[in-house]
């Protein structure tokens, strides 16, 4: 795995407001954004075209740190791995990028 840059979706975050009221939590969106900006940092040679797969399987809070963790798997595909603080996997899954890039 590289690159675990560490992000924090604060509370006050406009997608919280009403997810779910009482008991927030970050909805997957917002994580997949996170991966999204993370992947784009760490190889800005490579045009994402997508998620292949996308497992979530646990939730997260607001304000709980995690990590965001990549490792290649084929020449389209980077593997990709949220982490919490606590060593909890929370999201996995794939992304798909464009063909003949370096």
């Amino acid at each position: 795995m590289a690159l675990e840059p560490h992000c924090v979706i604060a509370a006050d975050h406009p997608c919280l407001a009403g997810h779910f009221p009482g008991n927030p939590i970050v909805p997957g969106v917002v994580i997949l954004e996170a991966v999204v900006r993370a992947f784009e940092r760490w190889r800005p040679d490579r045009r994402l075209l997508g998620l292949s797969v996308v497992k979530f399987l646990i939730p997260l809070r607001p304000e709980q740190p995690f990590a965001v963790r990549f490792a290649d798997s084929t020449a389209n595909n980077i593997r990709f791995e949220c982490v919490r603080d606590d060593g909890r996997p929370f999201v996995q899954g794939a992304l798909l990028l464009a063909d003949g890039e370096a």
